[in-house]
């Protein structure tokens, strides 16, 4: 595409130094992919500026730059190209460049702290078992169709997002369902999408550690909703204390669902033990494969966005109750002697203490439950001690012990969840910083018909370690540990 017609995706007249007339075969953001025929964008991060490296970039053969100031140094026979905002820019001509791929498929985002990766995943299996082509963008894995792509982020940067997204439209595709996380939206990496829908599941305690404020965070996730066209549907979880808000200002069209209150779409839950749960919705029962309050809410949200896409209800129901849960997400494993592991990815506190909750809703009295759980390195720090007192709350015992520690060290992490508890409450805590012996501790004090919890990793088949990611899947180890 020639430069002069690519601008013309810009919100605003840029300052623009150099000629236009430039063929451009593609659109990087890191200067080492920033070579002849390529717009290299430069942007400002939290650690690494980009426009640092514009002299490097021009090295190695790139003559067309985007970015927020001119840099000082003289580059010549180069065009570059001063916008107020290169994030917001990187997004609007991403979905330019590559034909504007998401006005070609109907488009559902879903935001929240817990839920987002199976609202979007079942939706995803839903629609393609009533046999539309679709894609998925997920914190586990993102599909084109029925081939599987690796997922980095939750939801990808701009050019890849609009990239991977062409080839859904060149498949065929007609539906495409999205995680759009906070930082997404902060970050304009969803800017210049047209969204047919947004689902909003709950928010909570996360990500402080990058927005700052829990006002920031909420205004981030609102953000979403503010930005949609008045043709697409506004779906809202009712019964959480800031659903509501997600719909103050959006022009798009209101919807609601809810467990508690009258809303568009409602559920009951009529029976439940850990094979599944019985669901009213909307005055028709279904058994579901999925277990727990928390799993009822998504279920809801994604029957909703299938009615208001169009689907039969009664289709809907049926096709649902024969999906499975999404991996790593309240995922049971039983031993020979009657010992039930749950790998769950729960590292929030309100999704720890929504596991926790549902696993004491079905268990028997005489039935103990063990927790094994960590916190994150170089996150949010806040919710350490909050996490392990929602373990000790609820559990018989629990055990302290690694999640990804990244650079920080384990001792330091588990020492931050331990000055959450009083010295009762630490009596029934054992520390373990090694988390594949945690586990097994975990499987021996587990007595026949015991619940083992193992909470924070889920689908994740890594442990992550002073910058070096180590093969390491909590189901993996449950299911060795088991064999004693």
């Amino acid at each position: 595409m020639i430069l002069k017609e690519l601008i013309k995706a810009l919100p605003e007249e840029p300052q623009v130094f150099g000629s236009l007339e430039v063929d451009i075969e593609d659109i990087v953001f890191d200067s080492r992919k920033a070579v002849k025929d390529v717009l290299f964008v430069a942007q400002k991060g939290e650690k690494v500026d980009g426009h640092d490296y514009i002299g490097k970039a021009y090295e190695q053969g790139c003559r067309a730059f985007l970015c927020e100031q001119k840099p000082n140094k003289a580059i010549l026979e180069a065009t570059v190209i001063v916008v107020n905002d290169s994030h917001l820019a990187l997004g609007l001509l991403a979905s330019y460049f590559f034909g504007e791929p998401s006005k070609k498929m109907k488009l559902v985002g879903v935001t929240g702290t817990n839920g987002k990766t199976t609202t979007a995943t079942l939706l995803y299996r839903l629609f393609s078992s009533m046999g539309h082509k679709c894609g998925l963008f997920s914190t586990v894995a993102n599909y084109i169709c029925n081939d599987k792509v690796d997922a980095t982020h939750t939801t990808p940067d701009a050019v890849e997002l609009n990239r991977q997204m062409r080839k859904m439209v060149d498949l065929g595709c007609q539906y495409c369902f999205m995680e759009v996380s906070s930082h997404s939206v902060v970050q304009h990496r969803i800017a210049g999408l047209d969204f047919d829908g947004a689902i909003f599941t709950n928010i909570t305690h996360d990500h402080l550690d990058y927005h700052k404020t829990f006002a920031a965070y909420i205004q981030a996730k609102k953000a979403f909703f503010d930005g949609l066209k008045p043709t697409a549907f506004a779906l809202t979880n009712m019964d959480d204390k800031n659903g509501m808000v997600m719909l103050q200002n959006t022009v798009a069209e209101k919807k609601s669902y809810s467990l508690r209150s009258l809303a568009d779409f409602k559920t009951s839950i009529v029976e439940q033990g850990f094979e599944g749960t019985l669901l009213n919705m909307n005055g028709q029962e279904a058994f579901m494969l999925f277990v727990g309050k928390f799993n009822a809410y998504n279920l809801t949200a994604i029957y909703g966005a299938a009615c208001l896409l169009g689907l039969d209800s009664k289709d809907v129901l049926r096709v649902l109750s024969t999906l499975t849960p999404v991996d790593g997400r309240f995922e049971t494993i039983r031993s020979k002697d009657n010992k039930t592991a749950i790998v769950d990815y729960a590292h929030t506190p309100d999704a720890l203490m929504n596991v926790i909750s549902t696993i004491n809703e079905i268990r028997k009295e005489s039935q103990n439950l063990i927790c094994v759980v960590g916190c994150g390195g170089d996150r949010d720090k806040t919710k350490r001690p909050v996490m392990a007192r929602e373990s000790v709350n609820g559990c018989q015992i629990v055990i302290l012990t690694s999640d990804n520690p990244r650079s920080e060290e384990p001792q330091d992490i588990l020492n931050d969840m331990l000055a959450g508890l009083d010295d009762k409450q630490k009596r029934q805590v054992i520390t373990i910083a090694d988390r594949r012996e945690a586990i097994k501790t975990a499987s021996r004090l587990a007595k026949p018909g015991d619940i083992i919890l193992i909470a924070g990793k889920g689908h994740e088949t890594y442990q992550d370690v002073k910058g070096v990611k180590h093969h390491f899947d909590d189901r993996e180890e449950v299911r060795e540990a088991f064999k004693y």
